[in-house]
């Protein structure tokens, strides 16, 4: 269970991402952020962001053309 949920579902390259940045901003440190996404390239672009912001990525998945990531804010 997430502490924060953001649905960036419909959204393409690069909003997920621009979305998520600001909304780990609000999210305290050591709790954690889903992300619920539909672009197919999120898969990828999250886990290059967790790597190049030092965030954790907990886990992600996708169910039915949905991806879902758990973002632990960790900075």
């Amino acid at each position: 269970m997430s502490d924060h949920v953001l649905d960036a579902r419909g959204l393409n390259c690069p909003l997920p991402i621009l979305r998520a940045k600001k909304a780990l901003k609000e999210v305290p440190v050591g709790e954690t952020l889903e992300i619920h996404a539909t672009d197919p390239g999120a898969v990828k672009d999250f886990e290059a962001f967790c790597r190049s912001t030092g965030n954790e990525l907990v886990d992600s998945n996708s169910t039915n053309g949905e991806f879902h990531f758990h973002i632990r804010h960790t900075k």
